[in-house]
């Protein structure tokens, strides 16, 4: 072969390569690879066919030397003269002479074919062992360079061209799944945010909306605090909703649902090798939430000695990934939450006071039902009108059903309400919700029995009113029906966990609980 034309080829891979390399724009990238074979090595209007999927034809999607009509009538069906046949066999084909090949249509009619001798060459595009297109160019004829040689080269940059084609593709899916999911985010948080200010009409509530508004523009760190169930989760999405970072990403991380090493790796990343089982670097949360906002959900509970690298990312926004030396930086707010009385902890030197003081820049506290009652009526109202969207029927709530939702204390907050509204929702007979359609530690919880009930003939020996034993009663069966797993029971019954262990308790059952649970992972 001779060297200048090596040296040649080796110099149009490399201008190919330079190009894709940094080319963001399929269609415009492809012209000017093309444009490259062109000017360094003769090879006249080319074209890159790409297979649509929908349709199943090959199509011009990019050349050289074609005028956009031209360009627009090179559509082939698989099969379809020379670069349909390529595209079906996944085999090159080269023609010395066109005007003599039968196949070839000349769809594009730009070819002059009685004043030019004109060889043809074509290659498929392959990627994973199917074509996704066919790349061809003309060739004047000149017999110093071979047929196999033409095809070698060109079938290199069609390997090229059909791994920056499919990384273009990924690129184009990744958007529009991000589209998608930002559109959906925006739907959601739209919603979510009306409501809550639809929904929180209190002078607490108000007060919460004025810091929302007067700290989402800002860049300093809040801290949420506030009974679980009460939306801090949703208030921390508002706050990132209404920032500047709106279009960067928002990141959740419960800091009590993972151990303290894997919350450090989650926050922070790690190198391949740093701990047993890093079998590759992984980047952490933070620098995935580059540009947006981390909330760090439950802080509390996050080990002491992750508390200070914490502590330094809020002050300086720089850390290490674990097993490594290098450090990062980047521009992230924190947005915390806890449902714990931070400044007790702080004295009890269970949580660093220098944090404690740095997420605390500017605090929010979100109000129990309990403390905003006004608000009770309003959410339930909300609540009933969304189930009967979301159920296609019209729910309705009976004088005294609502008089024992009004009264119930809701120590799990809206989050609680939620749930058993839903409930309701389901049990309901024709959108009805009545005393029967209650659970029964509603009526016990929002009427308490008398200081001096007269015991019914059931229940004369415990001296208990009849409603605690029909609760107790509810309680063993719906634990009986769940193999005594006291969170499934909890989901049944539409209350909380933390709510079940209360009333394990409250009955005294606790043992009988762990004895029963016990006999059934024996004979399992």
């Amino acid at each position: 072969m001779d060297s200048r034309l090596i040296e040649a080829e080796l110099q149009v891979l490399h201008e190919i390569s330079s190009i894709l390399g940094k080319a963001l724009d399929l269609q415009r990238a492809l012209e000017m690879v093309l444009s490259v074979l062109s000017e360094k090595l003769a090879m006249k209007r080319a074209t890159v066919t790409l297979l649509d999927k929908a349709g199943g034809r090959l199509q011009i999607r990019a050349s050289h030397g074609l005028s956009a009509e031209e360009r627009g009538r090179g559509v082939y069906q698989m099969g379809e003269g020379v670069t349909g046949e390529i595209g079906r066999s996944g085999q090159p084909f080269w023609s010395p002479d066109v005007s003599l090949e039968p196949k070839f249509l000349n769809k594009t009619q730009s070819r002059r074919l009685d004043k030019e001798k004109l060889a043809f060459v074509g290659v498929p595009v392959v990627l994973r062992g199917q074509v996704i297109g066919v790349l061809t160019v003309d060739r004047l004829f000149d017999a110093d360079v071979s047929a196999e040689e033409d095809i070698r080269f060109l079938s290199i940059v069609a390997q090229i061209i059909g791994q920056f084609v499919h990384l273009n593709q990924e690129v184009e899916a990744r958007e529009r799944t991000l589209r998608r999911q930002n559109i959906q985010l925006k739907r959601e948080v739209s919603a979510t945010y009306n409501d809550f200010f639809i929904i929180g009409r209190s002078e607490a509530m108000k007060r919460v909306q004025q810091m929302i508004s007067r700290v989402a523009p800002s860049m300093a760190s809040v801290l949420l605090l506030g009974e679980s169930g009460t939306g801090k989760t949703l208030v921390a999405r508002i706050i990132h909703e209404l920032s500047l970072r709106a279009e960067g990403p928002f990141i959740k991380v419960n800091c009590a649902a993972l151990p303290g090493n894997l919350l450090e790796s989650e926050l922070f990343g790690h190198e391949k090798g740093s701990f047993t089982g890093a079998h590759a670097a992984r980047a952490g949360r933070f620098e995935e939430a580059d540009g947006g906002t981390v909330f760090l959900d439950e802080i509390a509970e996050m080990p002491l000695e992750l508390q200070a690298k914490l502590l330094r990312f809020l002050q300086d926004k720089e850390f290490e990934r674990l097993g490594s030396s290098r450090t990062i930086k980047v521009d992230a707010r924190i947005v915390a939450a806890t449902n714990r009385e931070l400044p007790a902890m702080v004295d009890a030197g269970a949580f660093r006071a220098d944090l404690y003081y740095r997420l605390n820049v500017f605090p929010i506290y979100i109000p129990p039902l309990r403390q905003r009652p006004q608000d009770i009526e309003i959410l339930l109202s909300h609540f009933l009108d969304r189930n009967s969207a979301n159920y296609g029927q019209s729910l309705s709530v009976e004088p005294a059903a609502r008089r024992v939702l009004l009264d119930y204390p809701w120590p799990g907050n809206v989050r609680e309400m939620q749930n058993i509204m839903e409930r309701l929702a389901i049990m309901s007979e024709n959108g009805r919700i009545t005393m029967e359609t209650l659970p029964l530690f509603l009526h016990s919880a929002a009427s308490p029995p008398p200081q001096a009930p007269s015991p019914a003939p059931d229940s004369a020996a415990s001296g208990r009113p009849k409603l605690w034993e029909m609760e107790k009663d509810q309680l063993l069966q719906a634990l009986e029906r769940n193999r005594w797993v006291q969170s499934r029971a909890a989901a049944e019954l539409g209350i909380t966990l933390r709510q079940m262990g209360h009333r394990v308790k409250k009955f005294g059952i606790d043992k009988l609980v762990k004895q029963r649970r016990s006999q059934l992972l024996g004979k399992s």
